[in-house]
């Protein structure tokens, strides 16, 4: 396959990405002014939200489902317009939890009940890196990185979780004709502390399902209210449920909206967040407060629950825009100015460094980190960010490479499970001029094979340095990194 390098041309007037040489950079502590607290940390992660669908992204009223909640955070922060994920569920959560890539920690897809799946314990987490800064911290909502003891969130740095080991799709096992929990084990909302065994708390079924983000919010706000009172710095994770399929609002949304039960529920989100925004701002920590929300990947592709990504073609499981896009909000009062608005590229991975320097933590330097530190991009001492693009991996096949306005598919498939086009010539596009990705204009820009390629090629030797965790890895795997 044609490299796209040709052969003595100087590169240095390119600004690459940072993957593999920036993998094993210090992140910088955030210095705050003597005798003041360390900021909070909130990261509400949505399920399955596409880019189109809340109201400062061109959905909300259209969508049938106004979002005032979310809509009026996104004026008092920093909102994302090209904020990039991996191709679903676990891959996302991988890469927050890591600073890594999933193609290197294994964790590739969701993986049924029962079977090995989730970090190994080599793996450093976010909330590892922040608690042992002394923060209280906690997970409540949808964990998918580990089922069994030894993975769970209350196993990874989290103080406390409630939620749900794996996935939403589980709540409509106890209703499927033929379902034999002798068979496939019964899915339950479970509990844990730091220190004891994680406990079942109830079914998760259909009920359950239409319930369980009201419960979340309500423990988060627990949560934080604790911590106030104790004037102890948190780093609260609330990973909802929401909108992911079955798409069930609680039985208090359900027909507010009169557009079904997606938009009900899109309006029940919207209202859980405001309740968390009300609960951190009541206390009085709102300036002392980083408070991010998000969503894991890109709409979801199943009928009658399909959501949209706006102008961006595709959902999840695939490498198209509205895949890799996702809403991304940040307000932090006094750190970022409100009322922004950007299209530089960031990635899910560099939540790592960026949220390990916020709370005074340092990342590991025994791995490759393929996150970058965006912390003076977010309060404005930097106008550009730290990346430029980023290699696209659904499960361990290269699918896509992003840099700049350029994007270069080299295995395309623009619906879930149509069946790859594995191409024997990478398929560019400009997204800014084609962001429905149609339009192949390799010949005409060829040039942009060279950075592309170069990015691919410094990542695939990273892997060869450090060989990637297999999937399924038991937890006494321990990667070694090969010689030079």
């Amino acid at each position: 396959m044609d490299s796209g390098i040709e052969a003595g041309k100087e590169t240095d007037t390119i600004r690459l990405p940072a993957i593999a040489p920036n993998a094993f950079r210090f992140s910088r502590p955030l210095m705050n002014p003597a005798g003041t607290q360390r900021p909070n940390i909130v990261f509400i992660l949505a399920d399955n939200l596409g880019w189109g669908e809340l109201g400062c992204y061109g959905g909300g009223a259209l969508r049938g489902a106004p979002t005032p909640r979310i809509d009026k955070l996104a004026t008092e922060g920093l909102r994302f317009l090209n904020f990039n994920v991996e191709s679903d569920c676990v891959p996302t959560r991988s890469a927050l939890m890591t600073g890594r890539h999933p193609i290197r920690t294994g964790a590739l897809q969701s993986v049924p009940a029962g079977l090995p799946q989730g970090l190994i314990p080599w793996e450093i987490t976010l909330a590892q890196l922040i608690s042992a800064q002394g923060y209280a911290t906690a997970c409540f909502g949808k964990w998918h990185l580990g089922d069994k003891e030894g993975r769970y969130p209350k196993d990874r740095g989290f103080d406390e979780w409630y939620g749900i080991p794996r996935t939403t799709n589980e709540s409509m096992f106890t209703s499927s004709p033929g379902f034999d929990p002798a068979i496939v084990p019964l899915p339950y909302v479970m509990e844990g502390v730091k220190g004891k065994l994680a406990q079942n708390s109830h079914i998760y079924d259909l009920d359950a399902r239409r319930r369980i983000d009201s419960e979340v919010t309500a423990k988060t706000i627990d949560f934080i209210t604790r911590q106030s009172q104790a004037k102890k710095p948190f780093f609260a994770y609330v990973p909802l449920t929401h909108l992911h399929y079955p798409t069930l609002p609680h039985a208090d949304f359900a027909g507010k909206t009169g557009a079904g039960d997606f938009a009900d529920s899109m309006h029940e989100m919207d209202f859980r967040v405001g309740q968390i925004i009300d609960a951190v701002d009541a206390l009085g920590l709102r300036d002392n407060t980083l408070f991010i929300f998000g969503s894991d990947n890109g709409p979801e592709f199943r009928r009658p629950w399909r959501g949209t990504a706006g102008p961006w073609t595709g959902t999840y499981h695939t490498s198209l825009e509205g895949a890799l896009r996702v809403p991304f909000i940040v307000r932090w009062p006094g750190r970022v100015m409100p009322g922004q608005v950007t299209n530089e590229i960031v990635h899910i991975t560099d939540l790592y460094p960026t949220l390990a320097r916020v709370a005074g933590a340092e990342v590991p330097h025994d791995r490759p980190i393929d996150g970058v530190d965006q912390l003076d991009f977010l309060t404005g001492r930097q106008a550009k960010s730290n990346r430029e693009g980023f290699v696209y991996y659904i499960k361990q096949e290269l699918r896509a490479a992003k840099w700049r306005d350029w994007k270069m598919h080299i295995v395309l498939e623009r619906e879930p499970n149509d069946g790859p086009n594995h191409l024997e010539t990478p398929f560019i596009c400009n997204l800014t001029r084609d962001p429905k990705e149609e339009t192949d204009v390799g010949n005409e820009f060829s040039w942009v094979r060279t950075p592309l390629r170069r990015m691919i090629h410094e990542f695939q030797e990273s892997l060869k340095q450090h060989p990637p965790i297999p999937p399924g890895a038991p937890d006494e795997f321990v990667p070694k990194a090969k010689a030079v």
